[in-house]
């Protein structure tokens, strides 16, 4: 349906006034809220010249759709113990799982760290356990190392995702140690700016160690140096440092401009203009800055799937901020909204927290209406069943 109206530039409001469904309801059936009846979907299939092919989906056995994200990715990636290998241990091993890192990579995208975390570990123990007990040269010794970081890196990110900082800061702080012994200064200062990703989440200052990201990556490509600057920015905001934040967001959107001729690593793969554009507006939000951070926001998440649930839910969150700030009560709950229920059922601990921060700021507006529809949905949504996977 969105590829459908995206190629025929027919936006959701127009489709709306076609097919007489609500806007907001045509939304929950594009992201997989709510489930069209044959009657609806022949009427957007019409409208949206499908011949039938809306109407033959409708008719499909419904998955959720978490669930179906979750087999497809799986079903890419081949177990780890069919990656083939001996107690030698060639290039070509190590090859196959930095392709394999990359394709579970993906997943991030669309599930929460709940939903991921026990694959990505096991990943990571796996490969530990080859350099183990494998026999390789010295060359493939340093690109195990350098994959055992990256699948460091990804397990301590589900596991913070999903609430278990305990087992993130042991993972991250394993793979500052591969990646070191590795001989990889990029793959080290992404893993440093996890760290302080995760020492905000706590409410622990992280300025420092933000730093210490961008110090060890100096020479690395511009695009894992416009990731570590757009982090660092964040950090010096949260610290209240406006001065600072602007620095290195001026230093991320430059790299970002960038190019020579040394490939990104895959872990780079989603960093680009968007991104920059929400680490701005993040930036702009938490230091209060309203009117910045308004316009950046709204036209990076224009362009921002609503398949990434839970990272638009969380940008959206951002956005509602910056919209209470600016004294929009109305705007500021709608957007609030949207994040919810982009956020339902998503194998993450941080919407949930963004929320309810942002209803706590709600309190001295609590009679005006949309304040108690936003705050029924959010019940609604909480006693919602979480979808396994």
């Amino acid at each position: 349906m969105r590829q459908l109206r995206d190629a025929q530039h027919i936006s959701l409001r127009n489709l709306a006034k076609i097919t007489f469904h609500g806007k907001t309801y045509l939304h929950e059936l594009e992201t997989g809220v709510k489930t069209p009846t044959s009657q609806v979907a022949q009427r957007i299939d019409d409208a949206l010249n499908a011949a039938g092919e809306l109407v033959a989906l409708a008719a499909q056995p419904t998955i959720p759709r978490r669930e179906f994200v979750a087999a497809a990715g799986l079903a890419a990636a081949l177990p780890h113990t069919l990656v083939s290998h001996g107690r030698h241990v060639g290039p070509g091993t190590a090859g196959r799982l930095a392709e394999r890192t990359a394709r579970l990579r993906r997943l991030d995208n669309f599930l929460g760290g709940a939903d991921t975390q026990h694959l990505y570990a096991a990943e990571a123990d796996s490969t530990a356990r080859l350099i183990k007990d494998g026999s390789y040269s010295e060359a493939v010794g340093r690109q195990l190392l350098a994959v055992l970081a990256e699948q460091t890196q990804l397990a301590g990110w589900a596991a913070f995702d999903a609430g278990r900082h305990t087992d993130a800061n042991r993972l991250y702080r394993t793979s500052i140690s591969a990646a070191g012994d590795a001989n990889d200064h990029a793959l080290v200062g992404n893993a440093y700016a996890f760290l302080a990703y995760q020492q905000l989440a706590l409410g622990r200052p992280a300025a420092d160690t933000a730093t210490a990201a961008c110090d060890a990556a100096v020479a690395a490509t511009p695009t894992v140096r416009a990731l570590l600057h757009l982090r660092a920015a964040w950090a010096h905001a949260v610290a209240g440092n406006a001065d600072a934040a602007d620095r290195q967001l001026a230093q991320g959107t430059t790299c970002l401009s960038e190019h020579d001729d040394r490939p990104e690593p895959d872990w780079v793969y989603w960093v680009d203009d968007v991104e920059g554009e929400i680490m701005t507006g993040r930036c702009w939000t938490v230091l209060h800055r309203p009117m910045r951070a308004i316009p950046v926001l709204e036209r990076a998440l224009a362009r921002f799937d609503d398949t990434h649930s839970r990272d638009k839910a969380l940008y959206l969150s951002w956005l509602a901020d910056a919209y209470l700030d600016a004294n929009e009560v109305e705007h500021a709950c709608a957007t609030a909204a949207a994040a919810v229920r982009l956020a339902g059922g998503v194998g993450s601990v941080r919407p949930a927290q963004r929320l309810n921060s942002f209803l706590n700021r709600l309190r001295p507006h609590g009679g005006m209406p949309c304040v108690v529809e936003l705050r029924t949905l959010a019940a609604e949504a909480s006693t919602r069943p979480r979808l396994s996977v």
